[in-house]
């Protein structure tokens, strides 16, 4: 079958990945992207080699299938639902809405045109998470019974330029980074049936440490230090500490702990990374590893190379399309992530458990020969 059109409203610093990145996969094509400014979007349009539209013609594109809605997250739902009612398939940046009722209204949209949503992160996808992902399944530390996480900084407001949104309703730790541990824990553990969370703000205001708005103040408006306790249907229990008013640390991004052992798990932001475990002798040692594609290093960073197949949960859901297979960065997931990460959010406020009112099931294993198949 010949590759599907894909569109991208919303020509930011993240469109730059997906339009470089989505030409390592197959089964896509990317033919346009738009934005509100139409300069962006012929800037985008004319590095990438692609055509710049407006955001009406590019939902009304015939040569276009699937559409990646990469606007600010207080937009998500707005032009996910326009793509939809367009008959175009979707894939959002994360998080996917800022409510669970936005999540709930997709969801049937989605299932009254049949059509498909799919939702970032896909860092799930990248090699070392598939490796304890199979790990984990072949039983190597036993039954996941507890775990932690963390992922704490002091903030954006020190380098971004325009942090404000930050430090928003709908954004904050939780909102903004959890959407990464929270993806890892289901495709790790499974859905989660309850949380509890202790949310505060540290300071009202935030000064903005570089750019042309060097030392002005930004409100908080958002908790920015979130310590939550996730109960799993397995019967899992998890903490998970999101901050941004922590000057270091150090706490590991991930560790499982099962009836034989504990496993590492390094940091859902990222595709790759070292796995490391440990049974009942207490010796830490790396999982022995395989060559994943998704897992390869393929871009420079500031500590060096790195694994980045960003696109890749679009790849799969576009393959998934052609294939009649379930997608595994699934809106399903999707509404179930937004459940726990606004449940962690109104526990804080409430001071009490909060019980999901919504479940999935885990996400497909992706095997290396499975990835390779996506990729060109």
């Amino acid at each position: 079958m010949s590759d599907l059109g894909v569109g991208i409203v919303g020509c930011g610093n993240i469109s730059a990945a997906y339009l470089k990145l989505g030409k390592l996969f197959k089964n896509l094509e990317i033919r346009a992207v738009a934005d509100l400014n139409m300069d962006a979007a012929k800037a985008r349009a004319e590095e990438f080699s692609v055509d710049a539209r407006t955001v009406e013609d590019l939902l009304a594109s015939d040569d276009i299938d699937v559409i990646v809605n990469l606007t600010i997250p207080d937009a998500h739902y707005g032009v996910t639902k326009s793509i939809l009612e367009a008959g175009k398939h979707a894939f959002s940046e994360k998080p996917l809405v800022l409510t669970l009722e936005q999540g709930k209204s997709l969801r049937d949209l989605a299932a009254e045109k049949n059509l498909r949503v799919g939702s970032a992160p896909d860092t799930i996808l990248g090699g070392a998470h598939q490796l304890a992902r199979k790990k984990i399944d072949e039983g190597l530390v036993g039954k996941i019974i507890a775990g932690s996480c963390h992922v704490m900084s002091h903030g954006m407001e020190s380098w971004h330029p325009n942090p404000d949104f930050f430090f928003l309703p709908g954004a904050g730790p939780i909102l903004d980074i959890g959407p990464y541990y929270i993806a890892n824990l289901i495709n790790l553990i499974g859905p989660v049936k309850r949380v509890a969370a202790l949310a505060t703000a540290v300071s009202d205001t935030r000064t903005i440490g570089s750019g042309d708005r060097e030392g002005e103040t930004v409100p908080v408006k958002t908790p920015t230090n979130i310590h939550a306790l996730l109960e799993f249907e397995n019967g899992a229990t998890i903490t998970l500490s999101t901050s941004w008013d922590v000057w270091s640390h150090r706490h590991a991004n991930m560790e499982l702990y099962g009836t034989e052992g504990t496993i590492y798990v390094p940091d859902p932001n990222f595709f790759g990374g070292t796995v490391e475990y440990s049974g009942k002798d207490k010796d830490i040692k790396e999982v022995d590893g395989w060559d994943h594609p998704l897992g390869i290093p393929n871009q420079e960073h500031g500590d060096g190379m790195m694994a980045n197949y960003r696109t890749a949960g679009l790849a799969d859901m576009v393959s998934a399309i052609v294939e009649g297979r379930d997608h595994r960065c699934s809106l399903d997931r999707a509404v179930h992530a937004v459940d726990v990460m606004t449940s962690i959010i109104k526990s804080g406020e409430t001071g009490t458990f909060i019980d999901m009112t919504t479940t999935c099931d885990r996400p497909a294993y992706l095997s290396p020969d499975e990835a390779a198949a996506l990729l060109r």
